[in-house]
């Protein structure tokens, strides 16, 4: 039996970084906010739980300043395992909790080429889990996805749920990654979900999205759909460069942990400030949920031969980076955002607007 424990997401201040020595001023950022939430959130349960947000060890200067993708890769990606792991893996070993994280990292399949992971390190300081991100925030994230070198993905991990959804089943529950926008779209927490998915955590969400509320929406409609935890941190100020004297808050709070009917457990309403959000995991009421309920552990009903009807026809480019570098801001628009409209409308999804 799991007992259960505290959940802690942490929202730290993040300064973007220019090569990868700069990571280590994050990094030991980081160290001290994981110090202060461990404290506090332990003095009812123990902490056994730590988010680190998408964007804490790099920043998001890559899509910001629309750079070229293999300059970032070069200067700025890191590897995975390596130093910058390592040290994460140190903080688990410590706080004797497994953690979750994010980076963007060179593949050595893919050479001049990153990727957006999630990572999920056990209390041994041990990988257990990476998630490569399925969607990036698009136009603007240049980083590459599964899908855009399909051909190869496919050869090198197979067509399973694992190649895209990987789930890792840990002594606190089954984790799965769900960064930023990948959880714009419901079939990507449906993908973890049906790949075992208890607690699924979900990366911060920009303005002005977040402060109109589409970031709570999709976090506790993709808990509810799913029966599943979802812990969301976001990140509190953005600092462009580690000599900055600017900050900004371009992300806005609405950090929370969802629970499987989707109601929120924990939550930390501000941005602009280190902080974190925590609140309670109880894994055996998940799990005793959905072996009871009748109506609303959803999953059961799929009725998967009638829904792939929905997916027939491609839509979304595959193989897109395959055999070039990621598209800047402006070809992005031009060859594929323009062209996808167009397919919706050539094949009568959506109508088109008056002239």
């Amino acid at each position: 039996m799991i007992e259960a424990y505290q959940a802690v997401g942490l929202v730290p201040t993040m300064r973007g970084v220019r090569n990868r020595d700069e990571i280590q001023i994050n990094l030991e950022h980081i160290e001290h906010l994981v110090k202060a939430a461990s404290w506090l959130s332990s003095l009812d349960l123990p902490v056994r739980l730590i988010a680190i947000p998408e964007g804490a060890l790099q920043g998001f200067n890559d899509e910001v300043l629309d750079l070229d993708h293999e300059d970032f890769a070069r200067e700025v990606a890191i590897e995975v395992p390596g130093p910058e792991t390592d040290r994460l893996g140190a903080l688990a070993r410590q706080w004797d909790t497994y953690i979750i994280a994010q980076a963007k990292a060179l593949h050595p399949e893919f050479p001049g080429r990153f990727f957006n992971v999630g990572l999920v390190i056990d209390p041994e300081g041990e990988i257990v889990m990476t998630h490569y991100k399925t969607v990036p925030l698009l136009p603007v994230e240049h980083s590459v996805t599964p899908h855009d070198v399909w051909d190869r993905w496919v050869e090198l991990y197979g067509k399973t749920l694992d190649a895209f959804y990987p789930v890792a089943d840990t002594a606190i529950g089954r984790i799965g990654v769900l960064m930023a926008n990948e959880a714009s779209y419901p079939e990507n927490a449906r993908g973890l979900a049906m790949n075992g998915a208890e607690i699924i955590y979900r990366g911060p969400y920009p303005h002005p999205h977040v402060g109109n509320g589409l970031y709570a929406i999709q976090n506790q409609a993709r808990a509810l759909d799913n029966n599943c935890y979802l812990l969301a941190c976001n990140v509190g100020t953005y600092y462009l460069t580690p000599d900055s004297d600017v900050p900004i808050d371009t992300f806005g709070g609405h950090s929370m942990i969802v629970d499987y009917k989707g109601q929120i457990v924990g939550r930390h309403d501000y941005g602009g400030a280190s902080s974190w959000v925590s609140g309670t995991i109880d894994i055996e009421a998940l799990r005793r949920f959905r072996a009871n309920a009748q109506w609303d552990n959803w999953i059961k009903d799929l009725k998967t031969e009638q829904y792939q009807l929905i997916y027939e026809k491609p839509i979304y480019p595959k193989n897109l980076y395959l055999d070039r570098k990621p598209y800047n801001h402006t070809e992005f628009r031009t060859e594929v955002i323009d062209r996808q409209i167009e397919l919706m409308h050539e094949r009568g999804v959506w109508v088109r607007p008056e002239k």
